[in-house]
């Protein structure tokens, strides 16, 4: 029934992992208008159509939209180095909040994308259910749960900007039909509950995992949702509604599939290969060559110095913290501590954990066919964070960000070499970390045994030493523990912004607090560190109304029976 050819639908390629072949690909190329005689003709024209709700993904990617939408630098672990330039809103968002209004959710603003997004789900939906029942179940019911995922996607990306959202669906409308806003009464529809929008989008994934595929095939082509990666939202996703036991189960679900591992090479899941990787459940994909299908990572985030290289294009736009950096253990699982690292240690660098090396560039790292240089008067340099303009390729922090950057692409800056590092949705380490949480917060004391499993799955494959019992004793504790793992792990992925407000912790860990970096001065000869602030001397703005962003005023003023957040 389903070729092994491209699919076409939109303006991004859209590729998630499964297959190793460029023949087997979902590529998401083109959106037209058609009829839905026209659509829904055959499973492979329905499939142009149906793919669209992938597009999605795209949208809210770390790498592609690495200038407005890279989520980490609103955290304490990365520090956009721009005030004003490259489009970025992190720093005007932390130290001034002006973005941030009775208006809307400012920089975190995506009602209106992601119901456009939904309406066009709803719209395939009920084409799909209108006109597919002539191409069998096995055609209908796998492609009806890969819209729903999608759909689903989109609410939990609202959810977690508004709260309690409206839930419009293809039933939802006037007289149980489509809710598209074509009548007046569908246009004023009240929000749902926080609850109530979390149980929605669970039992839409629910769904999708029991119907979709196990895995990628001849069948299923490569970009396309499966029960793995369906199961993995759902671990993601209850952790935010604090669905402690379906967090866990979903988590066990995934695990259980034979196609599912974490990778033995932390910095494979960064490289060209990614994509392949058993433990990634979904990315996305880009074509080297085509100019519409690659992304700006190596341009916007590689070290200043990488301009001899060029003659141009390294920013360095984003930069881990010192908040970061210290996280990381040696690489005999003893803490670090900037008070005794000379003790042992010839630098405060070079013997630290796997994970250290591959997400951060330091001061004496090999990079590119040389060392990086953070301090004044280096090749890559020191230059203290401004408001005003951007730090033009220097580091404010100390570090560079090392991940996700393909170090032997030496010439990104022309067309034929853009980046085309796979960006990651999910892999296989959030979802035991996910895991391990929904234990700790179900159950803390029958279910140690468990959580030291899961987090110690994470750690071996780094060579860290397993934690113990000690190390999960109290709630406190155990929490902490799985925080420093997450952020470790999945620094640079997206996650951690979220994570602290999903924790109720943004308040007192972005809100009155500022970045830190490390200054390095070698005027004496041998080098010294002197940890400093990277945030101009002002403490970061991130007050309790912060929890739940305004609705549009658009929204509110067109549609009567919406209620906005408290606080706006």
């Amino acid at each position: 029934m389903f070729k092994n050819k491209y699919i076409k639908a939109l303006a991004i390629s859209v590729l998630a992992a499964g297959m190793t072949s460029c023949d087997d690909v979902l590529d998401v190329n083109r959106e037209d208008v058609a009829s839905d005689t026209a659509i829904w003709s055959s499973v492979d024209i329905a499939d142009m159509y149906i793919t669209a709700s992938y597009k999605i993904f795209t949208e809210d990617t770390q790498l592609k939209n690495c200038r407005n939408r890279f989520w980490d630098s609103y955290s304490d672990i990365m520090k956009s180095s721009s005030w004003d330039q490259y489009g970025h809103p992190y720093n005007s968002f932390l130290l001034q909040g002006i973005s941030n209004g009775e208006n809307g959710a400012g920089a975190l603003e995506c009602w209106s994308t992601q119901y456009n997004r939904i309406r066009t789900a709803n719209d395939c939906l009920r084409g799909l259910r209108e006109f597919g029942s002539k191409f069998g179940s096995e055609v209908v019911v796998p492609r009806e749960a890969e819209i729903r995922l999608c759909r689903a996607y989109s609410y939990w990306l609202l959810a977690r900007v508004y709260g309690g959202v409206i839930l419009r669906t293809e039933k939802s409308g006037h007289n149980g039909g489509l809710s598209d806003g074509a009548v007046e009464a569908d246009i004023h529809q009240p929000r749902a509950t926080e609850a109530e929008t979390y149980r929605y989008i669970l039992d839409e994934l629910k769904f999708a995992a029991e119907n979709l595929p196990d895995a990628n095939s001849s069948s299923w082509l490569r970009g396309r949702a499966t029960k793995p990666f369906a199961y993995g939202l759902i671990s993601r996703v209850a952790l935010y509604a604090h669905e402690w036991e379906e967090a866990a189960e979903a988590a066990e679900k995934c695990g259980a599939f034979s196609s599912v591992q974490l990778d033995p090479d932390f910095s494979n899941l960064f490289s060209l290969n990614a994509a392949s990787s058993p433990e990634v459940l979904f990315a996305i994909e880009y074509l080297q060559g085509n100019t519409r299908l690659y992304h700006l990572w190596d341009s916007s985030v590689s070290p200043g110095g990488d301009t001899h290289i060029n003659n141009g294009g390294a920013y360095a736009e984003h930069q881990p913290t010192a908040e970061l950096a210290d996280l990381y253990e040696w690489n005999d699982g003893t803490p670090f501590s900037w008070d005794n690292w000379s003790v042992n240690h010839a630098d405060p660098f070079s013997d630290r954990e796997p994970r250290f090396q591959a997400t951060i560039l330091y001061n004496g790292a090999q990079w590119r066919g040389r060392k990086i240089e953070t301090f004044e008067g280096g090749l890559d340099g020191f230059m203290e964070f401004r408001k005003s303009g951007s730090t033009g390729g220097k580091t404010c922090t100390g570090y560079f960000l090392r991940k996700f950057l393909i170090e032997d692409n030496m010439h990104f800056v022309e067309a034929e070499d853009k980046s085309v590092t796979p960006d990651l949705i999910m892999r296989y380490a959030e979802v035991l970390l996910n895991q391990a949480e929904a234990y700790a917060q179900a159950d803390l004391i029958a279910n140690q045994a468990k959580i030291l499993d899961c987090i110690n799955k994470v750690r071996a494959r780094v060579n860290l030493p397993a934690k113990t019992i000690a190390d999960v004793n109290t709630l406190d504790n155990t929490m902490k523990l799985i925080r420093e793992e997450r952020a470790k792990e999945l620094a640079a992925e997206g996650l951690r912004f979220w994570d602290l407000r999903r924790w109720d912790l943004a308040e007192g860990v972005i809100g009155g607090q500022m970045a830190h970096g490390v200054k390095v001065n070698v005027s004496g000869g041998a080098p010294t560190y002197e940890r400093i602030s990277c945030d101009a001397g002002q403490t970061r703005i991130y007050p309790v109304r912060y929890k739940y962003f305004s609705i549009p005023l658009n929204e509110r003023t067109n549609n009567n029976a919406c209620v906005n957040n408290p606080g706006w």
